[in-house]
């Protein structure tokens, strides 16, 4: 049940738009793979992520249809579609497209996201 609240978890810090909050869910090891680009320093996810939040403001980001397609007592695997909108150059915008997160809880015992893959629909 853990690596569900640590997908909760992911979600909410990831709304805050503060990437201190989000920096406390990442795996020290994590690697992202966005449709543009991959990212496998806490630096370079950060600069991505602070990117994001510049170019579209007030964003939420959600998940629906979550699937946990692998989960035991020290990794899970979800799929899910993404939402996101906000406003980009004034104009309100969503979208939203595919994502694999993959979460490994260390020994002790919190679970922390050590991959995730988005892509378009």
């Amino acid at each position: 049940m853990g690596y569900e609240r640590a997908l909760d978890q992911y979600l909410s810090a990831t709304n805050t738009h503060d990437f201190n909050n989000v920096r406390k869910v990442l795996h020290e090891d994590a690697i992202y793979w966005f449709s543009n680009k991959t990212c496998t320093t806490r630096r370079e996810i950060q600069r991505y992520f602070e990117n994001a939040w510049n170019l579209i403001k007030e964003e939420v980001y959600s998940a629906e249809d979550v699937k946990w397609m692998t989960k035991d007592e020290k990794s899970a695997t979800c799929i899910y579609t993404y939402r996101y909108e906000g406003y980009y150059n004034g104009e309100f915008v969503k979208g939203s497209g595919r994502a694999t997160n993959i979460f490994t809880k260390g020994d002790n015992g919190e679970w922390k996201l050590i991959h995730e893959h988005l892509s378009g629909i």
